[in-house]
């Protein structure tokens, strides 16, 4: 059972009605979202059923939730919810592009890759401080250190920033750097981990378990929301299948199947779901097609020399392509691309706060200028997409 607070409800509001669910042997779990608290009940249903908590003071609705992930479902929550990265909104009627290093790897790398990304519209910095790898020896990230090139990179290009925390234990020291939480996908069951996450006030980007099912997927998001967190982006990266051609599956049927079932956005990985440069801009087209929120890929000045993921990365004409790609298509389901130099939103979700300060891409010119042209006209700001 869920029972939705106004808008305007106090603590003393919400208090009350958590006291009362207490005192009748029951739970509650206080979830704060950008516009309006929501109360999780468990116990006894029936029972809640006589507290009549409908009739308290700052209650719009009780609602009797049938799926186990009640914080996160369409059923609590009918309209899709809009979470804001830094002030930047990943939601319904927006197109979000996050780009940037797989893992960061020196400070010159990561502002090369940041101002590439940034030129070929991204509004959001990803890069790796900490990387979980499949082999003990592989590249681990640089930890600390790589946090603080990330606050750099951010200072200067003024992108927020989207880092990933592997443990319960360093989620205090990442979400002091970053902008956004992103748990991977050998961490959606670390269940530690989420609840760790959901308290840390930072929106948090949650993978997809590569051989999780959908249901699985959101009640790992449900573990984030039960700790009082809502902002949470939900991220299709791929699953696990017989298929060898391809790195993972990339199950383009997740996306409107979770926006069904959950109010959380959706964004697409198509970087780790290919695992092949020549596959992210036919997967991205896929993912815009089939209703994403967003997009999150990797980029590499030089993917040669990576220490990790190096051919899936993008340069030079693939770029281009996934920037045309990303102004032209979003606007063609309706949804709205930002303009550069129209300013952020200050709403919640935010975290540092970042130097304004823009460096220049390193896209040729036909990479934003001669798009920008065909879709907004010659002489028209650089269309972003949201």
């Amino acid at each position: 059972m869920v029972v939705v607070m106004s808008t305007d409800a106090d603590e003393a509001q919400i208090d009350a009605v958590v006291d009362r669910v207490n005192a009748a042997g029951g739970e509650a779990f206080v979830s704060r979202g950008v516009s309006r608290t929501i109360i999780g009940l468990v116990g006894d249903v029936e029972q809640f059923q006589s507290l009549n908590l409908r009739a308290l003071p700052g209650v719009t609705e009780v609602l009797r939730v049938s799926v186990p992930y009640k914080l996160v479902s369409r059923q609590n929550h009918p309209r899709m919810s809009t979470v804001y990265v830094g002030g930047v909104p990943i939601g319904p009627d927006s197109f979000t592009l996050i780009a940037g290093p797989c893992a960061v790897e020196t400070a010159e790398q990561t502002l090369a890759a940041a101002q590439m990304a940034k030129a070929a519209g991204a509004v959001l910095l990803r890069g790796g401080a900490f990387k979980p790898r499949t082999s003990p020896y592989a590249f681990q990230g640089l930890g600390r250190a790589g946090l603080e090139i990330l606050a750099e990179v951010r200072a200067e290009t003024g992108l927020p920033v989207v880092t990933e925390v592997v443990d319960a234990h360093d989620v205090e020291l990442v979400a002091s750097y970053a902008d956004m939480l992103q748990v991977g996908t050998r961490n959606m069951a670390n269940f530690a981990l989420l609840q760790a996450v959901g308290e840390a006030g930072r929106p948090v980007l949650l993978k997809r378990g590569m051989s999780a099912t959908v249901e699985e997927w959101l009640m790992a998001a449900e573990y984030v929301a039960q700790r009082g967190n809502l902002d949470i982006v939900l991220c299709e990266r791929g699953i696990r299948t017989f298929e060898t051609a391809t790195r993972n599956t990339l199950d383009i049927s997740a996306i409107p199947i979770a926006h069904g079932l959950s109010h959380l956005p959706v964004v697409v990985d198509p970087s780790h779901a290919g695992g092949r440069r020549d596959l992210v801009v036919p997967l991205s087209k896929a993912a815009i097609a089939a209703g994403a929120d967003g997009i999150i890929v990797d980029v590499h000045p030089t993917p040669e020399t990576a220490l990790c993921d190096g051919p899936q990365a993008l340069v030079n004409d693939d770029l281009r392509a996934l920037a045309q790609a990303v102004r032209l298509l979003p606007p063609l389901l309706g949804r709205v691309p930002h303009l550069e130099d129209q300013p952020r939103s200050p709403k919640a979700g935010t975290a540092p706060a970042a130097d304004p300060a823009a460096a220049p891409g390193s896209v040729p010119a036909d990479a934003t200028g001669a798009v920008g042209a065909t879709a907004a006209g010659a002489g028209a700001p650089q269309l972003i997409p949201q």
